[in-house]
């Protein structure tokens, strides 16, 4: 999908203070895929229609110009791209070939079986997965593992993903459910049932 970019839209939306928001979300992002399921709340940026602000935040404080993005569905966008290449100056690159995948759940798991899920002797390089979701709650599916004391719910889309990648482990690509400002982490080693 592509369109036509509006330069300010690339130029606004970064960190107001940078070292400040960065080390804020990275406390919020590490907390979130240490308690699995957690939900908590992530708005130091203001990215372009296409990607949420919990997003776009988790997109500025983990990649860099070294990192490879991949964008999916509504966030591949003229603005998106531009907004990332000011702020972040990583390549845009297709799903197979990035560090970070990044869109709506439906969008990027069309892509799922191209993604790194890593390789026995360094699984720690697989992609990073940002889904967008319509709503995130605490609710639905059940979830269980490291980091989670008995269990926890949150609002999946659908659990067949998260349960083949469980399978996986130790190989396997962790994610961050993003909607609007509200952020979840759920990693390779989290168990998803149905309920």
């Amino acid at each position: 999908m592509t369109s036509v970019s509006t330069p300010s839209a690339a130029l606004s939306g970064g960190f107001a203070d940078a070292p400040v928001c960065a080390a804020r979300a990275f406390r919020v992002l590490l907390g979130v895929m240490a308690r699995p399921g957690t939900i908590d709340e992530l708005s130091s940026a203001r990215p372009p229609q296409g990607l949420s602000a919990a997003a776009g935040t988790a997109l500025l404080t983990l990649a860099d110009g070294t990192t490879p993005v991949a964008l999916c569905g509504a966030a591949d966008t003229a603005d998106v791209r531009d907004w990332i290449a000011f702020h972040i100056g990583a390549p845009v690159v297709a799903p197979s070939q990035a560090a970070f995948v990044v869109g709506p759940f439906a969008a990027v798991m069309t892509h799922a079986g191209s993604l790194s899920v890593g390789d026995p002797a360094y699984p720690d390089r697989s992609a990073t997965l940002i889904l967008e979701l319509d709503r995130l709650a605490a609710d639905g599916a059940r979830l269980s593992g490291p980091g989670i004391r008995d269990h926890v719910r949150l609002s999946l889309p659908k659990t067949g993903p998260f349960r083949q990648n469980a399978q996986l482990y130790p190989l396997g690509f962790d994610c961050f459910l993003t909607s609007g400002t509200a952020i979840a982490g759920l990693p390779r080693s989290t168990r998803v049932e149905d309920v």
